[in-house]
């Protein structure tokens, strides 16, 4: 009996064979590349010339020494690679015409050393007038000089700190707040400004302003005389003080008090700082408190503002009790 094909038995062998891998795919393995290997049969290296730089010792030119080659290649003058790095007593030394020119600085070192009992200054302090230089004496040339030059010794109020008016500085100080001085002097920047450029106001003769004043279409030509007239017109020359015990009893007595001039001066801007304050603002910013103060200033020049009826107030109040002054502490 013939033997039985097992059909089972043949396909996984046929299986086997496909899954197989193939001879000629390479494998995913490293390799690496053989190593040379130096032996004495080897020819050696050359060596190299005497004098001959090496490869690290042949470097660039520095760019004086680059332009002086190519200047002499092409003929014109290059730089000068002898003198580059010489100390300037080296050139004095050698240059006479130099000498006479060159500062006294450098002029002490190269002059022979003086004996060591004289000295080449004083020490002994000059009195403070003959130390005073004028421009007459000292013959200094003026061209070019719009105006004059100061007289020596300067005033002790000729300084930094008093640049500016005595008006506008007070005022200043009074609208400081925090101690804010620089928003300050801004908004006392934007009061001048509103008064040079507002319309000239118009006086009422029934509060005139100070005598001697100039004429109101001038104001606005200097803001600062227009700040100056409103202030001085408007402040009280007096101010009230109660005196306790005068009168006994303890009862006291107005005393009225005069007061100097940057007393009044203060009075009447607080009192047009109050007004202005209480004005009803148009407009948001940081500008509207300094417009508001600017147009009460205007309304003092033109007789419109309550400040006038204050210090009207408070004059009427010192005359009445003037009688006081000559009562006696009892």
């Amino acid at each position: 009996m013939p033997p039985r094909l097992n059909m089972f038995q043949a396909r996984r062998t046929a299986i086997r064979a496909v899954r197989d891998p193939q001879p000629d795919r390479p494998s995913l393995c490293l390799r690496f590349a053989p190593q040379r290997s130096i032996t004495t049969d080897e020819k050696p290296l050359p060596e190299a010339e005497k004098g001959s730089p090496g490869p690290n010792q042949e470097q660039l030119p520095h760019v004086s020494e680059e332009a002086a080659s190519m200047n002499n290649i092409t003929g014109d003058g290059g730089p000068e690679i002898e003198e580059q790095g010489t100390p300037v007593d080296e050139v004095l030394k050698r240059d006479k015409g130099s000498q006479a020119k060159a500062p006294t600085v450098m002029k002490e070192p190269m002059q022979p050393p003086s004996p060591k009992s004289t000295r080449s200054f004083s020490t002994s302090t000059r009195p403070r007038q003959d130390a005073v230089i004028s421009f007459k004496d000292s013959g200094l040339q003026r061209t070019g000089h719009t105006f004059e030059l100061p007289a020596l010794p300067i005033a002790a109020n000729m300084h930094m700190k008093y640049r500016y008016a005595p008006i506008v500085k007070q005022v200043t100080n009074l609208l400081m707040r925090d101690g804010k001085l620089s928003v300050a002097q801004r908004n006392m920047a934007m009061i001048l400004n509103h008064l040079r450029t507002a319309s000239p106001p118009s006086v009422n003769p029934d509060r005139p302003l100070l005598p001697g004043s100039p004429p109101a279409s001038h104001l606005p030509l200097n803001p600062i005389l227009y700040l100056t007239l409103a202030i001085d017109s408007v402040a009280p020359l007096l101010r009230i003080r109660a005196q306790k015990g005068m009168a006994g009893g303890g009862v006291a007595l107005q005393m009225p008090v005069p007061l100097a001039l940057r007393q009044r001066r203060r009075q009447a801007v607080m009192w047009i700082l109050d007004s202005a304050s209480k004005k009803p603002s148009r407009g948001s910013g940081r500008g509207g408190f300094a417009q508001k103060v600017a147009e009460e200033v205007i309304a003092i020049v033109e007789g419109r503002s309550g400040v006038w009826d204050r210090r009207g107030g408070i004059h009427k109040l010192a005359v009445s009790a003037r009688a006081n002054l000559n009562v006696r502490r009892r």
